[in-house]
């Protein structure tokens, strides 16, 4: 199963900032053969993105978008705006989103829902804060959080579906996870999912680890089989540490 390296850069760069770096980062593709590469860039840099990577294989993905297809929704963005840019996955369920912005469950789902109406592949954002996790909860909250989105819903809609496992404690801390519990989370999520689903769902299904992930530490886990590549923050804002981090994936996974 070939990894997904995905770049979130959240609230950081302009469009010129953007097609800098998407200059920058095209004479390496090259050396990124073998695994699915993904810049989310925020939405006012998405046309400058999708117009800079025209041509490479390295995709477009967005942060967020609205449930709804279109309407009186102020600064919200519906999925055929992002599809206007070629724009090929969304991240939903971002922890951010769900403790800073008010996120719950069912907002996910119906995020969820959308998207694979509009064909976009969700890469659905799952993870447990620190007291959770103190209380050993970590099993609970990460079957919660999937079962909320994904009951009900047909086998055959989820088919290129990405988990991220977050925890919510190493997103932007510089405590990444241990590869252990990275591993033992992805194993979770694919053993729910065929709970929900069937048997044959878990192993085509693609978990990344995301939380103060970065070139030192990527291979450690991407070597477990689990784990199937990873949602970048921090470390993929400079060309240099995200062309690094997806060598050192490659190298680890032998991809």
């Amino acid at each position: 199963m070939g990894l997904i390296i995905a770049a979130n850069w959240k609230m950081h760069k302009t469009a010129a900032e953007t097609v800098s770096f998407c200059n920058r980062l095209l004479p390496q593709e090259k050396y990124f053969q073998g695994i699915e590469v993904l810049i989310c860039p925020p939405f006012t840099a998405l046309a400058a993105a999708a117009a800079a990577l025209e041509g490479s294989s390295i995709k477009l993905g967005a942060q967020n978008m609205s449930w709804e297809e279109e309407g009186a929704y102020t600064g919200e963005i519906a999925p055929q705006m992002l599809k206007e840019f070629r724009v090929s996955h969304v991240i939903l369920g971002h922890s951010e989103r769900r403790h800073i912005f008010g996120e719950d469950d069912a907002t996910i789902r119906k995020k969820f829902q959308r998207a694979l109406h509009d064909e976009l592949v969700p890469i659905l954002c799952i993870g447990e804060t620190e007291d959770q996790r103190n209380r050993g909860e970590t099993e609970a909250v990460l079957e919660r959080q999937l079962r909320a989105v994904l009951e009900g819903l047909e086998p055959g809609s989820i088919k290129e579906l990405v988990v991220a496992y977050e925890p919510v404690w190493a997103i932007g801390t510089g405590r990444a996870a241990s590869p252990s519990d990275a591993a033992a989370a992805a194993s979770l999520v694919r053993a729910v999912v065929e709970k929900i689903f069937s048997s044959e769902t878990g192993p085509t299904l693609r978990v990344q680890y995301g939380g103060s992930v970065n070139a030192n530490n990527i291979g450690s886990f991407v070597a477990l089989s689990p784990v199937n590549g990873a949602l970048v923050g921090g470390a993929s804002l400079e060309v240099d540490s995200f062309a690094a981090l997806i060598t050192a994936a490659k190298e680890a996974a032998g991809c």
